[in-house]
């Protein structure tokens, strides 16, 4: 079997050197932007039942505080950002926020 080459050249990507830190960022930062979302739809009243969820279910890191503290640390601002760098929408709560300098802690 010989490989076609057009289907080769379709396949091959610009391969190119991810950093620790981006890996981290697009791993935090979707539950950050997820998180923003299940808070407009109203399924949690608060960031910070997010967080509990995230720390006593799914073992986040606890000295982080949970991923929407954690962003709150970070900035929401650079959060949402990154999060269009990466290709993503913006969850319209992230958005608003950033753009208003708030925290989700308020």
């Amino acid at each position: 079997m010989v490989p076609d080459s057009e289907v080769v050249a379709m396949l091959q990507t610009q391969q190119r050197e991810i950093s620790d830190q981006e890996i981290v960022e697009r791993c935090v930062y979707a539950l950050v932007n997820e998180g923003a979302k299940v808070l407009e739809e109203g399924i949690a009243q608060r960031a910070v039942d997010i967080d509990v969820i995230y720390l006593t279910g799914y073992g986040f890191p606890a000295y982080r505080g949970g991923p929407m503290f954690y962003a709150d640390t970070v900035g929401l601002k650079k959060i949402s950002e990154r999060v269009r760098e990466f290709g993503w929408k913006p969850a319209a709560l992230l958005e608003r926020l950033a753009a208003e300098g708030n925290t989700f802690a308020g």
